[in-house]
């Protein structure tokens, strides 16, 4: 098969997925990028469901003894995930785009041509066509209110929720977030922190043993959730009943979801079912939560006083920790929608 041909059938592979690829220029020099044409003329035939070495072994014959060590270079790239218990033959899967190979080169926050050369394109695939492809059918992440007043430490909405499946998981990592250092490179990043993204489980021990994060505490998680909301980012986790892998600490000027709903009026993330209200009465003006807000949803009207557009809120809660005279709360939505389970959540996502 032609080279070109090699990375265009690999694309229209990875589109089957539940995260899609829909073929464009920027994603093909991507895959370029990160699969030498041996790899993947091999990711073509790879499975996206965890196999064991000897399945592998028998689904390329022809590749013999030199099939583990091919695999091994793939996951060192972040192109394959692989997965090892004591006692038992490792396992591997081709990554998806998300979470996967858009991600992984950025995880461990080192400056290179190469990440630099992957975050000019990722910013233009999302013009051409993946912006369009995180909006489709259903949003793959959704937002966990977040309500605390700095003044008292008194929690609402907030930590007491994500605490128990924090200590319910079996492995925490952390890592750099891959948005904020894709705006970097490009000369449009903000001043947020970026040590800050969470994984769980499987992936973080993953994230782990290729360098890309490091492992984490219960208590290290929480101090970095609480940093982050203080900081004025927004907890995203994954949109399915009953799971959780990931909790992203994510700013209005450079996530993939909240930008992009932002910028091209997708809808690429679920908001949570509450809405910030501003108390009119104690309200000073301020202006506090009209610059912390990430979707630009509250604004200090001409009467001083701030006011919310419920279509763009997300319910996040970043407005309230720093609002000194308690004015702007969260309060449940007319309409409560629980997170999709996986068959509802994957008859919307999946291709057909």
């Amino acid at each position: 098969m032609a080279e070109e041909k090699i990375y265009e059938a690999l694309a229209n592979y990875m589109d089957q997925g539940v995260m899609g690829t829909p073929v464009s220029p920027a994603l093909l020099e991507i895959l370029t990028i990160l699969f030498p044409p041996e790899e993947a003329e091999m990711a073509l035939k790879l499975p996206m469901q965890n196999q064991s070495l000897s399945d592998l072994k028998a689904l390329f014959p022809e590749k013999g003894d030199a099939l583990e060590a091919m695999l091994d270079r793939m996951v060192r790239r972040g192109t394959v995930f692989t997965s090892r218990k004591p006692g038992q033959e490792p396992k591997y899967r081709l990554f998806p785009s998300v979470v996967g190979w858009s991600e992984t080169p950025f995880w461990a926050g080192k400056d290179t041509e190469a990440v630099r050369k992957l975050a000019r394109l990722w910013l233009r695939y999302r013009e051409e066509a993946f912006g369009a492809e995180l909006a489709r059918g259903m949003p793959v992440m959704r937002v966990v209110p977040v309500e605390k007043s700095l003044r008292d430490s008194r929690q609402i909405l907030p930590f007491d929720v994500l605490r128990p499946k924090v200590e319910a998981t079996s492995f925490r990592a952390v890592a750099h977030c891959p948005c904020r250092q894709m705006k970097r490179y490009v000369g449009e990043g903000c001043d947020h922190s970026t040590e800050n993204c969470l994984h769980f489980g499987s992936m973080a021990r993953y994230m782990v043993d290729q360098g890309m994060a490091r492992e984490i505490t219960v208590d290290e998680t929480m101090d970095i959730l609480g940093a982050a909301h203080q900081e004025g980012l927004v907890h995203t986790v994954d949109n399915l009943e009953g799971h959780m892998g990931t909790i992203c600490n994510c700013c209005g000027c450079a996530c993939l979801f909240l930008d992009t709903q932002k910028k091209m009026g997708l809808r690429t993330i679920s908001s949570s079912n509450y809405v910030a209200a501003v108390g009119e009465e104690t309200c000073v003006g301020c202006g506090t939560c009209e610059q912390r807000c990430p979707m630009d949803a509250i604004a200090v009207g001409d009467e001083g006083v701030a006011t919310v557009n419920a279509e763009l809120c997300i319910g996040c809660g970043v407005c309230t920790p720093t609002c000194e005279v308690e004015a702007v709360r969260l309060v449940q939505r007319a309409e409560v929608a629980p997170p999709p389970d996986p068959g509802e959540f994957l008859a919307r996502r999946w291709k057909h």
